[in-house]
């Protein structure tokens, strides 16, 4: 029997501010959760539990009612109380074979489809075993480190380790299959009568059934990009953009391109977009439909969606843009821009930091280091942007803030907020 898939779609976006929810980040033409639903349906992975919150309920029950051939029951788990938790909330969902193996994946996980593949054929030969993917680290990652035997067995996890204590190479990434989802649930329910205060609850629950229990690892050293902070929308999107590589030119018939515009490498324009002359759209990329490109207008290595205006000799540069956004003779490097962003003449996304070093970004009033060495601004929906103005690097702009003309915005501005520059004129 192929085991149960449960999907953690629920959890606190509080980070990923100023975006919102991101199982529903589209890349492309589909929700990230979408198109995650497809490939395991492709795998053969047919029962799904999708665990959301309040917020994104709605959402995701009207999203997933989209795709055939897969049974799916969406349940809440009403507040963010950690991964522990958010099983117990779908044993209900179990409750006519309460026994079955599951396989628990998080949805802002993309990996490649081979790490799936090994994790089914490997749970195939031997399914009494469960199975965790480890991920394997050449540097250090400050994650939870894997403790293996030299047959693959764990015998336990060690979380944050350092850098000269790691027992093995391979990080946990929660790519995980138990075989029996009863056993779990009773283990997880036994951490919380303990009255720990920490919610690692299902990691401890793990660490007790690895005494009397086989747990394997499956090791991986593919694609992994984990969608925690606003930034990592950029490594989700690079990720779908390797899937252009190699597949040419793909452009919709109802498009117009002007003989005098480039399209270069591999590139998908979508239906109804135009792209004038003089314009280049430079791959790997993908312009959404009924997107203008305007003349002599640049965009390379960026996914640009529905309904956009990128105006004259504006530049898009490995960038991410949501639908209805408008850009005029700006440049838009390294950065997210979620929908309905009015980026005006003359705007530019500083990317690069006088002393090279990697980009930080302030994240819940803690500063971050986002391991980029260049990063522009990420600007909430709705946000207008007034001419001439510029955004220092690894700037977040909030959902509807307005930035005044000729402003040079250094700090994070909230939602709602208006930042302006108060001039006074002299004439003599």
């Amino acid at each position: 029997m192929l085991p149960m898939l449960i999907i953690l779609a629920g959890g606190a976006s509080s980070r990923m501010w100023p975006l919102r929810e991101k199982s529903l980040i589209r890349f492309g033409e589909q929700p990230l959760l979408i198109s995650q639903l497809q490939r395991y349906r492709a795998l053969g992975l047919t029962d799904v539990i999708i665990v959301g919150n309040p917020e994104n309920q709605a959402d995701i029950t009207a999203q997933v009612q989209a795709i055939d051939g897969l049974s799916v029951q969406v349940v809440i788990q009403p507040e963010a109380k950690g991964m522990g938790d958010a099983l117990l909330k779908a044993e209900p969902a179990l409750a006519a074979q309460p026994n079955r193996p599951i396989y628990i994946n998080q949805v802002h996980d993309v990996v490649d489809d081979s790490l799936h593949q090994a994790m089914l054929a490997a749970f195939a030969q031997n399914p009494g075993a469960a199975y965790l993917a480890g991920y394997e680290m050449v540097d250090y990652f400050p994650g939870g480190y894997l403790v293996v035997d030299s047959s693959g067995r764990i015998s336990g996890m060690v979380e944050k380790p350092g850098a000269d204590n790691r027992p093995s190479n391979l990080v946990n990434i929660v790519v995980h299959i138990h075989p029996d989802a009863g056993a779990l649930f009773s283990a997880i329910r036994a951490e919380y009568a303990k009255d720990i205060p920490s919610d690692d609850h299902y990691e401890r629950a793990m660490d007790g059934l690895m005494k009397t229990q086989t747990y394997q690892v499956v090791p991986y050293s593919g694609h992994w990009s984990a969608l925690k902070y606003p930034w990592h929308v950029l490594d989700i999107m690079n990720h779908f953009l390797d899937q252009l590589k190699g597949k040419g030119q793909q452009v919709a018939e109802s498009a117009y391109i002007a003989k005098t515009a480039s399209l270069v490498g591999d590139v998908v324009i979508g239906e109804r977009v135009k792209v004038f002359p003089g314009a280049a759209v430079v791959g790997p990329a993908y312009i959404g439909a009924d997107t203008i490109v305007g003349n002599n207008a640049l965009v390379r290595h960026s996914m640009v969606l529905n309904h956009c205006n990128v105006g004259f000799t504006t530049e898009v540069a490995r960038s991410y843009v949501a639908d209805h956004v408008d850009m005029h003779a700006c440049r838009v490097l390294d950065s997210v821009f979620a929908a309905g962003v009015n980026f005006s003449a003359g705007c530019t996304t500083a990317n690069l930091r006088i002393d090279r070093g990697p980009v930080s970004c302030i994240v819940k009033g803690q500063k971050i280091n986002t391991g980029r060495d260049k990063l522009g601004a990420i600007i909430g929906q709705g946000a207008f942007i007034a001419v001439d103005a510029m955004t220092m690097p690894g700037v977040k702009i909030g959902e509807k803030a307005q930035i005044g003309p000729g402003m040079h915005v250094r700090h994070d501005i909230e939602n709602g907020k208006r930042a302006y520059v108060k001039q006074e004129i002299v004439i003599e």
